[in-house]
């Protein structure tokens, strides 16, 4: 087609519009403002308060190996080319399952009045049928005891008022850190049953590293040793070793939980093994 038949064409179509129509004019689209992160790990070789908050009613998924079963782990890690502690977890597991557990606070609690000063509640099991009670005054965060979920359970109700509150963390959270804190407990319940004894709780921060997760990794995570002495009026002592790791931001995304009266800081076999992922 030539350029004037072109030119006839266009001129054509125009003569066939309504002269006095008009082009709307639409408005450029605008994205949803992007809200900031309350909280960004900087990564700075240690571990504040304020990048541990609690976020209430925010599921948090663990991998876990199923109950009774046992783990193999490495909690020494190794050192990388570059001089750094490297932990790997990252081993998948056919018959890892998934436990989903919520903080909340304790407002509507059965056990709210034994608490008056508790501010939150975090799941002690992985079934959820413990609950610890929590304060975290921006220079600890205590347990000052622990209780039943349900206030009648099949297995009988358990309601533990710690007389100390117990330094679970000390901010800020940074390799080198130790405490020791002992607490009785008197009147308790456990399963229904009468209790009473005494818990000491030895915390030791040792050292920082990258942690290789299933389905996550985080460059520079707190390994958080803790070993609980069970000290019961009736019965024998138990010792239980625990060993967590902490990141700014997320709190605590892999633990390995010990055989009961373990002897070794970095055990090899582990009852329970969670680690955040889907």
């Amino acid at each position: 087609m030539t350029t004037r038949a072109l030119a006839l064409t266009a001129l054509t179509a125009l003569a066939g519009c309504d002269p006095n129509r008009t082009v709307p004019e639409r408005d450029a689209f605008v994205p949803q403002a992007v809200q900031p992160l309350e909280c960004v790990p900087n990564l700075d070789g240690r571990i504040e308060a304020t990048e541990l908050r609690t976020a209430f009613g925010v599921p948090v998924r663990y991998l876990v190996n199923p109950a009774g079963s046992r783990r193999p782990v490495d909690l020494a890690g190794v050192t990388d080319g570059a001089g750094r502690r490297v932990w790997q977890l990252s081993a998948d597991y056919a018959d890892d399952q998934v436990a989903t557990l919520v903080a909340s606070r304790l407002d509507g609690k059965w056990y709210r009045a034994s608490f008056p000063t508790g501010q939150f509640v975090a799941p002690l099991d992985l079934g959820g049928s413990i609950e610890g009670v929590y304060t975290n005054d921006g220079q600890v965060l205590s347990l000052l005891g622990y209780a039943s979920a349900t206030e009648l359970p099949p297995e009988g109700r358990t309601l533990v008022v710690y007389t100390t509150p117990i330094a679970t963390f000390r901010f800020p959270l940074e390799p080198g850190k130790l405490w020791v804190r002992a607490t009785e407990v008197r009147y308790a319940t456990v399963r229904g049953l009468p209790y009473a004894g005494r818990d000491t709780y030895q915390v030791r921060v040792d050292g920082a590293g990258a942690l290789e997760l299933p389905d996550v990794a985080f460059t520079q995570a707190m390994r958080v040793r803790t070993t609980l002495s069970i000290e019961p009026a009736v019965g024998v002592s138990v010792i239980r070793r625990q060993v967590g790791f902490v990141f700014e931001c997320f709190g605590e995304v892999a633990r390995a939980v010990s055989q009961d009266n373990e002897m070794t800081d970095d055990f090899t076999t582990t009852t329970e093994l969670r680690r955040l992922g889907f």
